[in-house]
């Protein structure tokens, strides 16, 4: 092992793989209902932030894109009539 390098952490791999249910549910949530998946999709990534590491940027990413998922979904199920549960 070099200098300088650590072994990844069992958390690490955790938060990066929240990070992406994350996203991948805020993506589903924005085009199907915003209300019951989304709201779950920003916890899981608020939760990859908690935890930090070496996936932070992609949790901080996660964060944002479930932000803007949000934003989007309930825009367009409001402007369309479709229900938001």
């Amino acid at each position: 092992m070099e200098a300088g390098t650590s072994q990844p952490r069992a958390a690490d791999t955790v938060a990066g793989f929240l990070a992406a249910a994350a996203i991948f549910g805020a993506a589903i949530g924005a085009a199907w209902r915003p209300l019951r998946l989304i709201p779950f999709a920003i916890l899981l990534s608020l939760i990859a932030v908690g935890i930090g590491g070496r996936n932070a940027r992609l949790a901080t990413a996660a964060v944002v894109i479930c932000a803007l998922c949000f934003f989007i979904g309930i825009a367009a199920a409001v402007i369309t009539s479709h229900p938001l549960w």
